[in-house]
């Protein structure tokens, strides 16, 4: 991370300085703000951490409860999500805390004896290369304080005001109001109604207000979808137990007992069991509403025979129902105003898409849902891009959100299913464990959080330079790759320069040539991007950093021990802050101790590319380096012409 860009001060460099608006903030709960964010679960702190790096931008967050979240709830962090906490400078932290998923046990009933368990396959959890990030488990609500953290310390200090229930939420349509949504909060104690409230007038609303969304009822949305048919209950539990793998996540098919899911967590002791709960055998327990964390032991002995777990102490349990239903559209437009008419109000995460818990996708898919909100309601507001962008939101995660249904429902009834033997084919509600494991395997990409692809659109181009950089596949996420710093011979995952800043980075891929002088295609693209055509000088606000907007990266062929930083182009040295320092920090080579990342990620060594990376650090466009005018036209679609 870089800092002490305005000149050196005492104290923790990764607090920032307070913008000037903190001060000038009033005391409570503002009448109007910029954006109002209903719900401090994962999606909606997400989308507050990226909204406190917008200073000038004013964010309000609510929530219902008394206070943060304490335990409990959603675990696991898919390879995905772990990338985009680095770009709030906090996969360090969540890594080194959590349980890192490692292999994955699979259990099915022994062939020999069927009243009993045996492990029959035992697998690595993430692909090798899928991600520089591992899947980790950790507490939801410590996840959570790292993000109140990162709120805090930001130049916004950004907090939530708890206590505060969103009652109504009403939409000015008319055009005339600077701020169209007016929000009534009631006041909140212990759950119950104080008989006070209070109204703030928004620009923009996002309600990540859970599965009985107030907000999505608000603008005539709906879940729609299968009956919930399925009980579970979770504990996170501290247990004493024969059972050989309770320190690997496991997949376990009984004959005729039922089925579960452990998950290791954290500290080294704490296990999370996900038990199927009979609607035969338990019932009466389901029906009666009585089911305790005792019993919820009892079938899990039941599962696990020959092995026994003695439960000795319970740090959080629940039971739910499976159920996977979607809301059709992620914003207040109809589909049939969407070329008159913006979105005011958002939903995400569970507001508008609920499902199983066992895949560990509904918290990682909420994020990325506010994840790709943030920066576009940023640009928006700023005034960097034109409020069309708003539309992608709800086009591309509503998209997404389909295929996690589809693929829930698939896994859903797999692990809920009795074990048949492979062939068996007289139980149709049977599954060949042999068949689920398999299926776990094909789809590690889409668990792991990797798999998303954005199609075309507005800030999506068509592919058709793919060829150029076969490992950045336009629409997917960009795949870091070791790389060397060329200032000061740092190893480095290029990826992690990306910050949630709302800026879109423009990796520039060398051609062979010497960069340092002579006449090349990376020269010409240098010499465009520092000319008064280039697209950074356009669409620059004035007075604000010259990478604030888009930001310049360059990785070369050559060792760093054979390039020499003076000999550079301006555009790779820009001069920042009031002090107009020079950021050295633009230039990568391969790193010698590692892949080569031109190998690595498929770009064309003769020709060399440009990878144009969105916010929400996800390909937008693959362009050869003397595709100037191309560039151009690109974001001018996005972008706003600064003053």
């Amino acid at each position: 991370m870089q800092f002490y860009l305005n000149g050196y001060k005492t104290g923790d460099p990764f607090i920032e300085d307070p913008h000037p608006s903190v001060a000038e903030r009033p005391g409570g709960l503002p009448a109007n703000v910029d954006v109002l964010i209903i719900g401090c679960g994962p999606a909606g702190l997400v989308l507050a951490a990226q909204m406190a790096n917008f200073p000038d931008i004013r964010t309000v967050v609510v929530d219902r409860k008394d206070g943060p979240l304490e335990v409990g709830q959603a675990d696991g962090v898919a390879c995905r999500s772990v990338e985009m906490f680095e770009a709030f400078g906090l996969a360090d932290r969540l890594v080194e805390e959590a349980y890192r998923v490692n292999e994955v046990a699979f259990w099915r009933p022994d062939p020999d004896d069927q009243s009993k368990i045996k492990r029959t396959g035992r697998i690595q959890d993430v692909e090798e290369g899928l991600s520089e990030m591992p899947h980790v488990i950790v507490n939801q609500a410590r996840m959570l304080d790292y993000l109140l953290d990162h709120m805090e310390r930001s130049a916004s200090r950004l907090e939530p005001f708890y206590g505060l229930h969103a009652s109504d939420v009403r939409i000015d349509s008319s055009g005339s109001s600077e701020y169209p949504v007016t929000v009534t909060l009631q006041h909140m104690k212990n759950f119950e109604e104080t008989g006070e409230s209070s109204t703030v007038r928004a620009r923009y609303v996002v309600g990540s207000d859970g599965s009985r969304s107030g907000t999505r009822t608000a603008i005539g949305r709906e879940l729609v979808g299968d009956p919930m048919n399925q009980s579970w209950g979770v504990m996170d539990a501290f247990a004493v137990t024969d059972f050989p793998d309770i320190r690997l996540k496991c997949a376990i098919h009984s004959a005729n007992q039922g089925n579960i899911l452990i998950i290791p967590r954290e500290g080294g002791y704490m296990v999370r069991f996900y038990v199927a709960l009979d609607n035969v055998r338990d019932k009466e327990m389901l029906d009666n509403r009585s089911v305790t964390p005792e019993k919820l032991a009892t079938v899990a002995n039941r599962i696990l025979h020959p092995y026994t777990v003695e439960v000795e102490d319970v740090a959080w349990w629940a039971v739910y129902e499976i159920g996977q239903r979607l809301c059709d559209k992620f914003d207040d437009v109809p589909v049939a105003e969407m070329a008159t008419r913006l979105p005011r109000v958002f939903i995400a995460g569970d507001a508008c898409h609920t499902h199983s818990a066992k895949a560990g996708q509904g918290m990682n898919v909420s994020m990325a849902d506010t994840w790709n909100l943030g920066w576009k309601l940023g640009a928006v507001l700023r005034g960097t891009a034109k409020p069309e962008l708003l539309h992608t939101y709800s086009e591309e995660r509503q998209k997404i959100a389909e295929q996690l249904i589809d693929f829930d429902r698939e896994f859903s009834k797999m692990f809920s299913a009795h074990p048949t033997e492979s062939g068996d084919g007289d139980d149709v509600e049977g599954v060949d464990p042999e068949e689920f494991q398999q299926y776990f395997i094909t789809q590690g990409r889409f668990t792991a959080g990797v798999a998303t692809r954005y199609a075309p659109s507005m800030i999506t181009a068509e592919a058709m330079f793919q060829h150029l950089a076969e490992g950045f596949p336009v629409g997917m996420r960009f795949h870091s790759a070791p790389v060397v710093r060329l200032a000061d011979a740092k190893p480095v995952h290029l990826g992690h320069v990306a910050r949630a800043d709302g800026a879109w980075r423009l990796y520039i891929f060398a051609d062979q040539k010497d960069p340092t002088g002579g006449r090349s295609h990376f020269r010409g693209l240098c010499d465009f991007l520092e000319s008064d055509a280039s697209p950074i000088k356009r669409f620059t606000p004035a007075g604000a950093d010259p990478d604030s907007v888009i930001d310049v990266r360059a990785v070369f062929q050559q060792g760093h021990r054979d390039l020499a930083v003076d000999k550079m182009p301006s555009v790779l040295l820009p001069k920042k802050g009031k002090l107009g320092l020079v950021d050295y920090e633009k230039m990568f080579c391969p790193d010698p101790k590692a892949d080569d990342i031109f190998e690595l990620r498929g770009v064309n060594r003769e020709t060399g590319c440009m990878v144009v990376v969105r916010p929400d650090q996800y390909v937008s466009h693959v362009l050869p380096l003397h595709g100037h005018e191309a560039l151009a036209d690109f974001f001018a679609g996005i972008l706003i012409d600064a003053e």
